[in-house]
């Protein structure tokens, strides 16, 4: 089975249309609908699982010789969030969580970072560069240039899924 995380989002949603363009429907969808309309971006999308990000951990550890990959596209996303609590469990302890699981398996994990880790540009935008001068602007941006900066650090220790 493929795990993709913030699948009713338009990336995520975009990522399963693809997926089972491709011939996968064994997809896990692991997010929230809320209130608004993002159920229709997976209306005509096939999966065998729906996972609300709190009940996760557990269906990963159940599940866990199954899993052939992860796609880690969940995040508070809002650039004018202010609940700082809230953004470092959702991404930062989510996503330290759901790499460490997928090294200890050998699963393979892809994430999406964030140009708003970029801040104002004042440093440019290579990703080849040390990422330790760039400044972002908003809590969102440093939460993913916070997880980035983990995920780098755990590469350096060997410590990465494949």
């Amino acid at each position: 089975m493929i795990i993709v995380t913030g699948a009713t989002g338009f990336i995520g949603s975009n990522l399963v249309a693809h997926l089972n363009q491709l011939g996968h429907t064994d997809i896990v969808i692991v997010d929230w609908l809320g209130t608004g309309e993002k159920w229709k971006n997976i209306a005509k999308h096939r999966f065998v699982e729906f996972v609300f990000p709190q009940d996760f951990q557990a269906f990963l550890e159940k599940s866990s010789g199954a899993v052939e990959a992860v796609f880690h596209l969940g995040a508070i996303s809002s650039t004018t969030a202010t609940d700082g609590d809230q953004v470092v469990s959702n991404n930062i302890q989510f996503s330290m969580n759901l790499w460490n699981w997928c090294a200890a398996r050998q699963v393979p994990f892809f994430y999406a970072s964030s140009a708003a880790t970029y801040g104002d540009g004042d440093q440019g935008f290579d990703d080849t560069q040390d990422i330790a001068p760039l400044r972002p602007l908003n809590l969102y941006g440093w939460s993913k240039q916070a997880f980035d900066r983990w995920a780098l650090g755990q590469q350096d220790k060997g410590i990465a899924p494949p």
